[in-house]
């Protein structure tokens, strides 16, 4: 039987999730959690097979969350439920340690499949996301300007494209005022763009946000 974790802060995806996997007979929910903190303090007492994790909790980012999971050796094999299209973040966790990614606007046959190819050790990836892999491969893709940011400077940028301040910002990722601005000036002069406006026209044409 796969023992899964679910990770997110919204009642209702957690409950609709456990609906799910509950109509299946080689799998169940054995735990859950709404937020980062809750996730750390569980994984000290319990095992779980399968992490099903929201890349956008309060108190933490998911990526933040793999790359933990990672420079610990957790055995715990995790698959991104997010509600941010592939293109935004499915690489950047994949190389940060999860297993797979998906949507939350997949269908529930998906999500099944996609945790039970995780739990066997492979990778779960949606046929876009695949076909676009070995098409940048093939093809030797230049590599977006974005690619080129850390995967903090990539979340500052998604969140100014978004509208919203450094002020707004600072407070959503418990930083300082000062170290947002300088991951602005960083994020500018790796892009070489010279104002957030050129950001968010980035940001839309190749629809990070």
């Amino acid at each position: 039987m796969i023992k899964v974790m679910i990770v997110d802060d919204h009642p209702i995806i957690r409950e609709g999730l456990k609906k799910i996997i509950s109509n299946t007979h080689d799998m169940t929910v054995t735990d859950e959690a709404s937020s980062g903190d809750e996730l750390q303090n569980k994984l000290r007492k319990n095992n779980y097979d399968v992490i099903i994790l929201d890349i956008s909790i309060p108190d933490k980012n998911g990526l933040d969350i793999l790359k933990d999971l990672q420079s610990r050796a957790h055995k715990s094999v995790v698959l991104i439920l997010s509600m941010h299209p592939e293109e935004q973040y499915a690489v950047r966790a994949l190389k940060a340690g999860a297993s797979g990614y998906l949507t939350k606007g997949g269908d529930p046959e998906e999500l099944i499949k996609a945790i039970r190819k995780v739990y066997g050790g492979g990778k779960y990836l949606s046929p876009g996301l695949a076909e676009k892999l070995a098409s940048d491969l093939i093809f030797n893709t230049d590599q977006p300007l974005h690619e080129k940011l850390s995967d903090r400077e990539y979340q500052i940028l998604t969140m100014l494209a978004s509208g919203k301040s450094t002020k707004d910002i600072a407070g959503e990722l418990f930083l300082s005022l000062p170290t947002i601005s300088t991951y602005r000036s960083r994020i500018l002069q790796k892009m070489n763009f010279k104002n957030n406006a050129e950001i968010i026209h980035y940001a839309i044409k190749n629809k990070l946000v």
